[in-house]
C-alpha cells in the first residue's frame, strides 16, 4: 500500500463559523484572519493506491463554478488536483474509486467537470462511493444546509451511472455508543480494499463517512468534518457549519478518546498547515501529541 496527500488549493472560511461558540480572542490565535475575518483552509484529499486500485479520498473543490460563486471562498494557491496527481506519476484516468466523505462542494465539487457545456465524471474509469441515507439528505437538502449541497456536484455522478451505495446503519454512528465510550463505533469494511474500513459520524452532517486506513502497522483516519484541523482538537471546537452540534461534541469525545488510546494518526483535509498528528492526554484533556507529514510516517 502507497498513500499520497493530494493538495487541491486553499479556500477561505469565516472564522467564526469555523469555531463555533469560541471567541475570536481565542480562535485567532490558532489560525490568524484577514481584514474581512476569514482564513485559510486546506482542501486536501488522500489517495490510497493498494491492491490493485488507486482510491482518491475526496475530490476538492472543483473549479467549474462561476465566478461569483468562487468569489465567496476566494481559491487560491498553486496547488490543483491534477498537478498533485501528476507529482506521483498519475492523471484523472488511473483513479479505479473515488470515495465521497460526504457531498458539501468542497469535498465533491472536483467529482464533475464541465465538457463542451455538459457536466461528466471527472474521473472516467472509476466507481464513485456514498451511502443512501447521506445522498437522500444531500439531494433533498434541509433550507440550512442547501447552499453546500451543489446540483451540478452531485446529481451527474448518478446520472452518468457511476454511482454505488455502500451499505450503512445510520444509527451505527459514534454518538450511538455513549454507554461505551472508549469504543469505535460500527467498523465498515469498504467495497474496495481490505485495508480501508470506515466509521460513520452524524454531527456534521448526516451520515459522514470517515475513512480508517491499516498502513505499516499503524492506523490513519481521515477526519473530514469531524475535525477540520488541529485547532478542532479541544471538545467546545465546533464549527457553526455543523447541523447537529452536540452530536459532533459526543462524537469527538468518543473518539478522541479512541485514537488518543490506540495511538492513531489523524489526518487533516482542512488544516492548511498541518497534515497528520498523533494525540496526547493532558491535564486539559486530549491535545496534540507529535505533527508530521503522511510522507514522514515510517
Amino acid at each position: 500500500m502507497n498513500l499520497y496527500a493530494i493538495n487541491t488549493g486553499y479556500f477561505k472560511l469565516d472564522g467564526g463559523a469555523m469555531f463555533g461558540v469560541v471567541p475570536k480572542s481565542i480562535w485567532n490565535k490558532l489560525n490568524p484572519a484577514d481584514e474581512n475575518n476569514l482564513c485559510s483552509w486546506a482542501l486536501r484529499c488522500l489517495l490510497i493506491k493498494d491492491e490493485g486500485k488507486l482510491i482518491l479520498v475526496d475530490t476538492g473543490m472543483g473549479d467549474k463554478q462561476d465566478a461569483k460563486f468562487l468569489g465567496h471562498y476566494y481559491l487560491h494557491g498553486d496547488d490543483t488536483l491534477d498537478k498533485s496527481l501528476a507529482m506521483h506519476g498519475f492523471t484523472r484516468n488511473d483513479i479505479t474509486d473515488v470515495f465521497l466523505t460526504h457531498l458539501h462542494f468542497d469535498h465533491c465539487g472536483g467529482c464533475i467537470v464541465k465538457e463542451n457545456d455538459q457536466l461528466v465524471p471527472a474521473f472516467k474509469n472509476a466507481t464513485y462511493w456514498s451511502n443512501e441515507a447521506h445522498w437522500q439528505w444531500a439531494t433533498q437538502p434541509n433550507d440550512r444546509e442547501k447552499a453546500s449541497f451543489l446540483k451540478d456536484n452531485i446529481l451527474p455522478i448518478q446520472q452518468s451511472g457511476k454511482l454505488k451505495f455502500i451499505n450503512v446503519n445510520e444509527l451505527s454512528s459514534i454518538d450511538q455508543k455513549l454507554e461505551d465510550k472508549n469504543k469505535f463505533p460500527t467498523i465498515y469494511q469498504s467495497p474496495f480494499s481490505k485495508n480501508v474500513s470506515f466509521i460513520v459520524a452524524n454531527g456534521h452532517t448526516r451520515c459522514m463517512m470517515l475513512p480508517v486506513i491499516k498502513y505499516m502497522g499503524k492506523t490513519i483516519v481521515y477526519m473530514a468534518d469531524l475535525l477540520p484541523s488541529v485547532g478542532h482538537i479541544p471538545l467546545p471546537y465546533v464549527m457553526g457549519y455543523d447541523m447537529f452540534p452536540l452530536t459532533t461534541l459526543n462524537e469527538k469525545k468518543i473518539f478522541l478518546s479512541e485514537a488518543e488510546q490506540n495511538n492513531y494518526i489523524l489526518f487533516f483535509e482542512h488544516d492548511a498547515i498541518n497534515e497528520c498528528c498523533t494525540l496526547q492526554q493532558t491535564e486539559k484533556g486530549v491535545r496534540v501529541k507529535d505533527i508530521f507529514k503522511l510522507s514522514e510516517i515510517t
